[in-house]
Parts: C-alpha cells; structure tokens; sequence
C-alpha cells in the first residue's frame, strides 16, 4: 500500500524505525532501535539504516529520514550531534543511492513537529507554536499556524554561559543525575527565555522525557501552555513518513 511507508529518526545516541500508516499516523510495524554507531559517520549511520530496512522486511519504495541537522535542499548544512563529516553531504542522494529506494530527509525536530500538525496538537493553532525535542540535545520546530518554518535552532541559543542543550537537555538531566525539580526549573528558565522572544501560543514537548511531563510540569513558571507531544518519542518516524508521502 503507498501510504505504507518507512519512518527512520536518526538521534544522537539511537536510531529507531518502523513501517508507519501515513493517513491515520500509526504504527504498522514494531519500532526498532539500534544504537547510534560511534563515530556517526555517513557510511556508519547508512549501515544501521540498512538493517532497519532488513529487519523490518520493509519492502516499500520511499523512505523519510529525520536527521539531527540542518537540512536546506538535501545538504546537511550543520553536525552538532552527529560526525562532522555530514557536513556538506547531499543526504537525500546518499541514502537513495545507498538504500536503493526514494528517500527524503529533514531536520528531526520539523519530523516530530509534522507528526504533531497531522496527528496532534498543532493542527489549526493560532500564532506561533514551538515543538522541542528533548534528547542528546535540544531540536526545535516552529509553526506559524499551521506553517512550518524549518530549520529552526533554538536549543543552539546562547543561554545561561553556554547554549541552551548544554544546560537543560535530557542528556544534561541524566549526565548530572539532577532531580526533575532542578531539572525542570533549568528548563521553565529556557522556555521563558523563548516565551519572551517569540510570545508563543503553546509549547509542545517532545523526546523521550515527554511522557514523564507529569514528574516536571508543576516546575515549569510561565505563561504559555506547555503540553506533550501526542506521539510522545515516535513522533519523529511518524513526521519522517508523513513528510515524504507529501514530498
């Protein structure tokens, strides 16, 4: 069927995939996760997608990829949590050529954020909605109604003597071992940084921690409602999918 089609998000520490529905936005298939290899270079990270598309028996023609990048035109513009020698590299032709099937990459913060316009909370906002992964590092997706501005970088802002991911990401949560409390007032301080700039309608939550929202909620002082992203860590296959059954 060819709305049958395989979602790939590529993070900094795994990769995970599965054959996903892209009219209802769920999940046909297991999800598999594969650690993400050290270094993460090109052909490294084109061999753990390969025995994604092994083990999933995937036998379909397109593939979407959510990449930790900037993506502009196909080309990886930026490599803050994967091998600097993405830097430059026609993705799209790399992984089509490798895989041998049509595949399209994005940025994987605009993937989760894709899944949440279809399937979750973004549809018909009004103003400005800001979705963040919360992972390796910090991603962004901003939608101005229901257009999505790409390749936004927030957690790469400068904050607190650092940038932002270095402060609050998940990673710093578990790296530190800090309690949700002093984790999640870190991250009410980055959200009302971003309140202030961009006055949001609402921020939507996403990674892995976003279903534990409930253990930090009630340390997060600001203004803007805060929800959890409605396909919480599978957001990013799912927006992967959807992105390239539109492409």
């Amino acid at each position: 069927m060819s709305n049958l089609i395989l979602g790939i998000d590529v993070g900094g520490t795994g990769i995970k995939g599965a054959i996903i529905d892209t009219v209802t936005g769920e999940l046909i298939s297991e999800r598999v996760k594969i650690p993400t290899p050290p270094p993460a270079t090109p052909n490294q990270v084109l061999e753990v997608v390969s025995q994604l598309v092994e083990i999933l028996e995937y036998e379909g023609s397109k593939i979407g990829i959510g990449f930790p990048a900037v993506v502009k035109d196909g080309i990886c513009c930026t490599a803050s949590n994967i091998d600097k020698s993405w830097i430059g590299v026609d993705v799209n032709k790399l992984f089509s050529e490798g895989l041998k099937k049509d595949c399209k990459v994005l940025n994987d913060a605009d993937a989760a954020g894709i899944a949440e316009l279809n399937f979750g909370n973004i549809a018909n906002s009004q103003g400005i909605t800001i979705l963040l992964t919360l992972g390796t590092g910090i991603g962004s997706a901003m939608f101005l109604q229901d257009q999505l501005i790409p390749n936004t970088e927030f957690g790469h802002l400068k904050f607190n003597g650092t940038i932002a991911e270095k402060y609050t990401s998940n990673k710093v949560r578990e790296t530190k071992d800090l309690s949700y409390k002093v984790w999640g007032s870190r991250l009410s301080e980055y959200l009302s940084h971003l309140e202030m700039i961009f006055s949001p309608s609402a921020f939507i939550l996403g990674g892995g921690v976003s279903k534990k929202l409930h253990k930090y909620e009630q340390y997060l002082k600001i203004d803007t409602p805060i929800y959890a992203a409605t396909k919480l860590n599978n957001a990013g296959i799912i927006g992967a999918a959807k992105y390239m059954s539109q492409a």
